[in-house]
């Protein structure tokens, strides 16, 4: 199993400052058409709704077919959980702290390859690759929000 969690300040120097609405806008946003927030995702489509809470939506990420339940935890926390394709497990986007000055988000993900050995090389370099893609979707998921914020549209 891979595990991993990685925490980004939310807001710094030379950026806009961004309330915990504004992330979460983002993450809802982004929960139901993750296109313009995660760079390498060519395919993201709800396919079905249990609630205002919680729906399916098949997405694509290099090639790979996935579906993901999405269970949104307003105001704090989106949770991903792959129920099919080659990797299954559970993706967390979470907002941390209080105020502007602390506000984070940070990304959790605890997933199993098919077909890979748990504590094998594969599974080490399958990680690694995850963990740089997930830091570079977190990272372009707070640019657009940013953008959005400064009136942009995304």
């Amino acid at each position: 199993m891979i595990f991993v969690t990685h925490r980004l300040p939310v807001n710094g120097a030379g950026r806009p400052v961004l309330s915990r609405a504004m992330v979460w806008d983002g993450l809802v946003r982004k929960a139901g058409n993750a296109l313009p927030f995660v760079p390498i995702m060519s395919r993201c489509e709800v396919t079905v709704r249990h609630s205002a809470q919680c729906f399916d939506r098949d997405i694509e990420i290099r090639g790979e077919a996935f579906t993901e339940r999405v269970t949104l935890e307003e105001p704090h926390r989106v949770v991903f959980t792959r129920i099919a394709g080659p990797v299954l497990g559970t993706i967390a986007n979470e907002i941390e702290g209080q105020g502007s000055h602390d506000l984070a988000l940070r990304f959790s993900f605890a997933l199993v390859v098919g077909g890979v050995p748990g504590g094998s090389d594969a599974e080490a370099q399958t990680a690694d690759r995850m963990t740089t893609d997930y830091l570079a979707a977190v990272t372009a998921t707070l640019d657009a929000v940013r953008r959005i914020a400064q009136g942009e549209t995304t």
